[in-house]
């Protein structure tokens, strides 16, 4: 418990960035998504499965090199998916060395990990930039009502092949929490979007729970107990940003059908 914690305060620099946002959440977004892929891949090869490192980095460098170029471009952003799906399965090609299995998670490490925390980079460049804290806000408060509320009232296994320690109470918990930190930060920060904050804590937190047993069902197949070991007492970044990696998109897909 001491280790999580002193590890929780060195990641408090992390606010900082968000804060700020900018070039330096562009640069962390970046970083997430080249170490998470490269810890995705490393459970993969725990299961004798390659994906290829090195088109996952060079569709990461594409991706960020062009939003620092261009800006947000639609018409960019589908081209680079349909370079990633078209890479991706071009690596299956050497049908001697490799397995189907390499591609697809080669294809599956690109959209998860790298397509789904670029949607960070996009809220931030909304003109509801501020918006961005949801993401943070709506994973971490379920994380921790989750918790809380599971040690306290939790009677009832809500996947037990997955996460034998998560119930159903803490699920609840968990969503109600995330609303609950999203709506006060709407009510003090943006009360002109009070409601659609609690909306979006209230998907956020749903979903936050979602991206949190997806990592965990991949760890149980994969073999391992966390993704890496970069942060003492949590894991590596796949371990600590999975729920976030997961709520992104969905937060900025609210904002593009709620209020642009």
């Amino acid at each position: 418990m001491k280790t999580r914690i002193i590890s929780g305060i060195c990641m408090v620099p992390l606010l900082a960035i968000v804060y700020f946002g900018g070039i330096p959440l562009v640069i962390a977004a970046a970083a997430i998504s080249y170490i998470g892929v490269n810890e995705f891949f490393n459970g993969f090869n725990n299961m004798d499965i390659r994906p290829s490192r090195k088109i996952a980095f060079c569709m990461i460098t594409i991706l960020y090199a062009g939003f620092l170029i261009n800006g947000h471009d639609p018409v960019f952003l589908l081209g680079w998916m349909l370079l990633s799906i078209t890479a991706s399965l071009l690596y299956g090609w050497d049908i001697t060395n490799r397995k189907p299995e390499d591609a697809m998670a080669t294809l599956t490490g690109l959209v998860y990990i790298v397509f789904f925390t670029y949607h960070i980079v996009l809220i931030d460049h909304t003109s509801y930039s501020k918006l961005v804290w949801l993401v943070l806000i709506a994973a971490f408060g379920s994380d921790i009502m989750a918790y809380f509320t599971g040690y306290a009232i939790g009677k009832h296994k809500l996947a037990p092949n997955l996460s034998p320690k998560k119930t159903i109470e803490g699920s609840v918990g968990g969503a109600l929490g995330a609303t609950f930190f999203c709506g006060l930060f709407g009510y003090f920060v943006m009360p002109d979007l009070f409601h659609q904050c609690i909306i979006m804590g209230l998907v956020g937190g749903i979903v936050s729970q979602c991206g949190d047993l997806t990592a965990s069902a991949f760890k149980r197949k994969m073999g391992i107990k966390d993704y890496g070991h970069l942060i003492p007492g949590h894991g590596g970044i796949m371990d600590r940003f999975d729920s976030v990696i997961f709520v992104a998109p969905f937060i900025y897909y609210c904002i593009a059908f709620i209020l642009l």
